[in-house]
């Protein structure tokens, strides 16, 4: 076999691979357009099954975030008492805000670059934040439902007769 003949197939068959490998990726790309699952849609998580008219469901469409989800970012547990979701709100908060420029070096007491500023993440404190306001908007609701005689939750259970009139 001649070496331009050789080349020539080579080429061909390089050619109808890539070929194929092109239309194959396509096909994969219009059903990847086409495919949209549950998990990466744009809502929060839960905040698309809150269909429901009930208050709990509202408070979780207005701030886009679940109850339980609220309670993991603030690291409490359901019924816990506000001071201690408030202590770890001030704490998560604290820690992810973005930190004072450091004061420079005296001169020749230091060689080198300074080190890094820590890094923040205005990300985490607005969930920080969002958590907290929709366990606080939870709490309202529980107190206004005590009046009208509905149950109180755990989280109130230590203060009895508070907000009847």
């Amino acid at each position: 076999m001649s070496a331009p003949k050789l080349i020539v197939q080579i080429l061909l068959t390089g050619a109808q691979i890539f070929g194929k490998a092109l239309f194959a990726a396509g096909r994969q790309a219009v059903q990847n357009a086409k495919h949209r699952p549950e998990a990466l849609s744009s809502d929060a998580a839960g905040v698309r099954n809150a269909t429901s008219g009930s208050v709990a469901d509202k408070l979780t469409r207005e701030h886009r975030m679940t109850l339980d989800e609220a309670h993991l970012i603030l690291n409490a547990k359901r019924g816990e008492a506000m001071e201690t979701i408030l202590k770890n709100y001030e704490h998560l908060f604290k820690v992810n805000a973005p930190r004072p420029p450091p004061d420079p070096p005296a001169s020749g007491s230091r060689a080198g670059r300074p080190p890094p500023p820590p890094a923040h993440s205005h990300y985490l404190q607005s969930k920080v934040v969002r958590a907290h306001e929709r366990i606080e908007a939870e709490m309202r609701m529980a107190q206004e439902d005590a009046p009208a005689g509905a149950t109180k939750p755990a989280a109130e259970s230590n203060s009895p007769g508070s907000g009847l009139s």
